[in-house]
Order: structure tokens, then C-alpha cells, then sequence
């Protein structure tokens, strides 16, 4: 109970500073670009020129555009200050229990390492087939491309551990195997491409985006690594440091 209680403790600690960092990067790099997409928006609504035949996913995208959000100042701010903590707690707690399961010695270098397989598994992966979208950018359906995204994120995060945590060439392969998959199945996408914004703002956003997760991943793996170690032990873990995985070598 007093490790569980500690897992707990180290992660909610690392999320929360990892997320009050992560806002501060928001503000410096994505944030401008989503106001100045956003403003590419409001224009095309204040003056709508539907084409002929327009179809239901364009209808269906001016009404989202009408839905409640924060308004612009104090309370947008509010809002992704909580949003990046909750999402710094939540991802401090799968690295935490991660390290519990792995066991052996945590420090802020391990932490390192297993921040930069967070990004790989949740911001890598997913985006080569769903890359961040900037406000006014066409979407696939939204049910299609959360399984895409989640299955991605789930067959990277099991053939990473295939091919670091074992020492056997055909689960290595087997890893590999698995992190391509789904991209060789392909990720969801629109009918037709549409955008209400400039491609080079697009794409300025995807870069921020990403740089802000690398950054994210990066001081939450490892806060999460000295935060573990002081709180639950240099070796605590709910194995041995040779694991469960180790034992296919």
C-alpha cells in the first residue's frame, strides 16, 4: 500500500509541473497559431460560400464551429492549465506504474529514456498517419481516426517493449512487425481534404505541436524518474530487475 501510495504521489507531483511547463510552452508556441487559424475561421463563417453539392461533413463542421469554448483571456488559460495538468498526471501515472512493473534502479537519465518511448508511442506514431490539426483543417470520422490513434498507440507501446525488454531476435522482429502495422493498414482520412487555412500555417502548427510533446515527454519522464526514486526507493518494483520479458533471452 505505502509503494502504491507513493506511485501515486511521484506521478501526481511530475504531472503537475510537467503540465503548468507544458501550458507555458502552449502559450509561446501553439496558442498564437491557433488564435491566427481561428480568426481564418470566424471569416469564413461571416461570409459562408458553399460550393455546389456540399455535403453533410461540411454542414456538420459549421455547426462544431458553433459549440461553446472558453472565451479568449483568463478563462482559455484556466481551461488548458487544467487540461495539461490532468494530462501530466494521467501519463505520470503510466510511466510510474511502468517503472513499478520494470523494477530496478530510476533516476532521472531512466526517466529520460522512458519519456522519450511516451512521445514515440503517443505523439510519433499516431501522428505520421493523423498529424496535430490546426483549427478549420477537414478531419476523418472521429470515432475511426480515436480506434486508429489508440490502436497505433497501443502496438508501439507493445513493440517498443519487444524490442528493448527482450533479447530475442524474433520478438524483436516481432516488434517491429508490430509498431508498422498500423501504419501499413493506413490512418483514417477525409473524403475529400479541406482547410480554411494557409498550408504554411498548417504546418507551422504541426511543428509546434510536436515540439511541445518532445519538451512534454521529456521533463515529465524524467520528474517522474528523481520523483519515484525519492518517493518509492532506488529499486522498488513490483518485479526484479530481471523481468518477466528478460526471460525470453
Amino acid at each position: 500500500m505505502a509503494l502504491f501510495r507513493n506511485i501515486v504521489f511521484a506521478a501526481a507531483l511530475a504531472g503537475l509541473i510537467a503540465g503548468v511547463f507544458v501550458t507555458v510552452v502552449h502559450k509561446i508556441g501553439t496558442v498564437p497559431i491557433i488564435l491566427k487559424a481561428e480568426t481564418y475561421e470566424r471569416a469564413a463563417e461571416a461570409n459562408p460560400a458553399p460550393a455546389a453539392g456540399a455535403d453533410a461533413a461540411t454542414a456538420e463542421h459549421h455547426h462544431d464551429a458553433e459549440a461553446w469554448a472558453p472565451a479568449d483571456g483568463f478563462e482559455r488559460t484556466a481551461f488548458t492549465v487544467l487540461a495539461d495538468v490532468l494530462t501530466g498526471i494521467a501519463f505520470g501515472l503510466l510511466l510510474t506504474a511502468a517503472y513499478a512493473l520494470r523494477g530496478g534502479a530510476m533516476d532521472w537519465r531512466q526517466g529520460l529514456f522512458w519519456g522519450l518511448a511516451g512521445f514515440a508511442t503517443f505523439t510519433l506514431a499516431p501522428g505520421l498517419g493523423l498529424p496535430p490539426e490546426v483549427p478549420g483543417t477537414e478531419s476523418g470520422p472521429l470515432l475511426d481516426r480515436q480506434i486508429w490513434w489508440v490502436a497505433t498507440a497501443t502496438a508501439t507501446a507493445g513493440g517498443l517493449a519487444l524490442i528493448f525488454f527482450t533479447r530475442n531476435i524474433a520478438l524483436t522482429v516481432l516488434g517491429v512487425a508490430l509498431i508498422a502495422l498500423p501504419h501499413l493498414y493506413g490512418a483514417p482520412q477525409p473524403a475529400e481534404y479541406r482547410s480554411l487555412v494557409p498550408e504554411g500555417l498548417a504546418h507551422s502548427f504541426v511543428v509546434a505541436a510536436v515540439v511541445t510533446s518532445f519538451l512534454f515527454w521529456l521533463v515529465l519522464g524524467s520528474l517522474t524518474g528523481v520523483f519515484y526514486r525519492w518517493l518509492a526507493g532506488p529499486s522498488q518494483g513490483l518485479v526484479s530487475d530481471h523481468g518477466a520479458l528478460d526471460q525470453h533471452a
